[in-house]
């Protein structure tokens, strides 16, 4: 019998939010949205194929579900071309990181197999679903764009567009958006995304737009006649919805169904069940935040696992399983015998949790700070290289 009073996990492209403390019960999201676990036999395949070891993100289970990865990897062993295509709403002028799962990810898909990447930024997204000026929106979006091309994509390999732009600068992009909503009824979008009559219209017709770089006809300058090429997307699990569309329409407009790789969500310093907010500064680790800042900031409001007291804590243990400052380690600490080190002295209760949000301290200080050194070197002309439609080092 179901407890009246159990809280739900709520995730949707807008809106997500823990029902308990632990985060979100990632197994029924599966269940829910019909997608499929990344195994130990995947990840297995994976490294045969790749001949590398599997990305941390796989290892740990960050990246935890996908769609159609292996057919993505016959390609691969086939030596057959597909590309990658992942995208990020600006929202906030520093990405936090939350928002660097998928790029990170993203650059090491793209080095291990070696293909084109479409980066996407839904300016116009962010500007129907929120309180921004399309001068404030401008201004954002060009911050983000050097904020990405900070983490070390290569621009003979990436091609980076905003959608305010990028629209007047392909005729073949807006055809496919407006091919693809012509397939999709209002009903679909209600039932898909939960809109209601009094959403804009904007916002009614915007998914079409998220869904058309999944199809290698949005981008004639790279692909070339090349238009139905199959694409790998890898993004945070509450943008499903948006490609679960897309492989309804693929079919009807005689193209590939993208393949996906979903991440688990990145929580906030208070805790699961708080909400991660571009507007809450205190609620994530930003890129522009000072090395003492983000001391602060974990010192401060990193929720814990520890027990009342230290006497208590060195006899009960810590729980890992509720305490930000080891779920950002596993984010983000690449040793996996340090991390288990850890874990282990944390649940025993010989690491106290002052100490466990020490070794956070240390590990995000230096990953903020190398990126905020590269980001001094992103000028105007390179951010425009990046985002200037043209053929990449691919030939098809």
């Amino acid at each position: 019998m179901t407890d009246s009073h159990e809280v739900h996990d709520t995730v949707t492209p807008w809106v997500v939010q823990a029902g308990k403390a632990s985060g979100i019960d990632y197994e029924k999201l599966i269940d829910q949205f019909g997608s499929f676990k990344i195994d130990p036999q995947l990840i297995e395949r994976f490294e045969k194929v790749t001949g590398k070891k599997a990305h941390h993100f796989l290892r740990r289970g960050i990246f935890f579900s996908h769609r159609e990865m292996n057919h993505i990897l016959d390609l691969y062993e086939q030596k057959k071309p597909f590309y990658l295509y992942t995208g990020r709403g600006p929202s906030s002028e520093a990405m936090h990181m939350g928002h660097l799962v998928p790029f990170i990810f993203t650059k090491w898909l793209q080095d291990t197999f070696d293909v084109p990447l479409v980066i996407q930024v839904t300016d116009d997204e962010k500007f129907l679903f929120r309180d921004f000026t399309l001068q404030e929106m401008e201004r954002i979006t060009y911050e983000n764009v050097k904020d990405i091309i900070s983490l070390g994509f290569d621009v003979d390999k990436t091609f980076i567009f905003t959608d305010f732009t990028y629209m007047g600068q392909c005729s073949d992009f807006y055809k496919l958006i407006v091919q693809i909503q012509k397939h999709v009824t209002f009903n679909q979008i209600k039932g898909i995304f939960g809109m209601t009559e009094s959403d804009n219209i904007g916002q009614i017709a915007f998914p079409a737009v998220q869904a058309a770089p999944s199809f290698s006809s949005a981008f004639p300058h790279i692909f070339g006649e090349k238009s139905n090429l199959p694409c790998l997307i890898p993004c945070a699990i509450d943008q499903d919805p948006y490609f679960r569309m897309t492989r309804d329409v693929a079919p009807k407009l005689k193209l590939h169904k993208p393949a996906l790789l979903h991440s688990i969500f990145f929580p906030a310093l208070q805790g699961a069940t708080s909400k991660m907010s571009a507007s809450d500064p205190n609620s994530s680790i930003f890129l522009s935040d000072t090395s003492d800042r983000i001391a602060e900031k974990i010192t401060k409001y990193a929720f814990s696992g520890g027990r009342e007291t230290e006497r208590e804590h060195r006899g009960k243990g810590g729980n890992c399983d509720i305490d930000v400052s080891y779920q950002y380690l596993k984010f983000f600490m690449d040793d996996d015998e340090k991390l288990e080190q850890i874990r282990q002295d944390y649940t025993s209760g010989k690491l106290l949790t002052s100490g466990i949000k020490k070794e956070l301290i240390v590990v995000l200080q230096k990953i903020v700070g190398d990126i905020q050194e590269r980001r001094k070197t992103v000028t105007d002309t390179m951010a425009q290289n990046f985002m200037t439609p043209r053929k990449l080092k691919f030939t098809y």
